[in-house]
């Protein structure tokens, strides 16, 4: 009864402030002013407001024993446990993946370095271009760019 009794005194100074905007003329201002003081009292008819405070005690009681219980520092520490695996399960995931991609693209032959040379293609001429097949047709400015890339 005090809540509504208070909320009641709230809306009505509000109103009253409201008023004393629109005698000066001042309308929109006075609107928003009568609309946000008329809050209150809405709340404390409505039940809204109990609501909120039962909501606010949950909130405070969760928090107490998420500080005093143990049990809950443990669920916790449960839920990092399962963000720790997950993460790692996605590096080594991908990193696996990579791998992967990586001998696809090699064809399983061994990777060139320095020092090493390709493993010598067949039908290759000894001048290091290649037969055309058929036709005449010039593939040496491709086979440049796949030696460039490694391919």
């Amino acid at each position: 009864m005090l809540t509504v009794t208070v909320c009641a005194a709230l809306s009505a100074a509000g109103l009253a402030v409201s008023f004393l905007t629109a005698w000066r003329r001042r309308f929109v201002a006075a609107t928003r002013i009568a609309a946000i003081s008329l809050v209150p009292i809405g709340l404390a008819l409505s039940g809204l407001l109990g609501m909120f405070g039962d909501v606010a005690r949950s909130i405070g009681s969760w928090a107490a024993d998420l500080v005093l219980d143990p049990g809950v520092w443990i669920g916790f520490g449960v839920l990092a446990v399962s963000v720790v695996l997950y993460v790692v399960a996605r590096v080594a995931g991908g990193r696996s993946a990579r791998r992967g991609r990586a001998a696809e693209a090699a064809g399983g032959a061994p990777a060139t370095g320095p020092g090493r040379s390709a493993a010598p293609v067949e039908g290759r001429r000894p001048g290091g271009s290649a037969p055309s097949p058929g036709g005449g047709e010039d593939f040496s400015d491709i086979e440049e760019i796949l030696k460039k890339h490694g391919i």
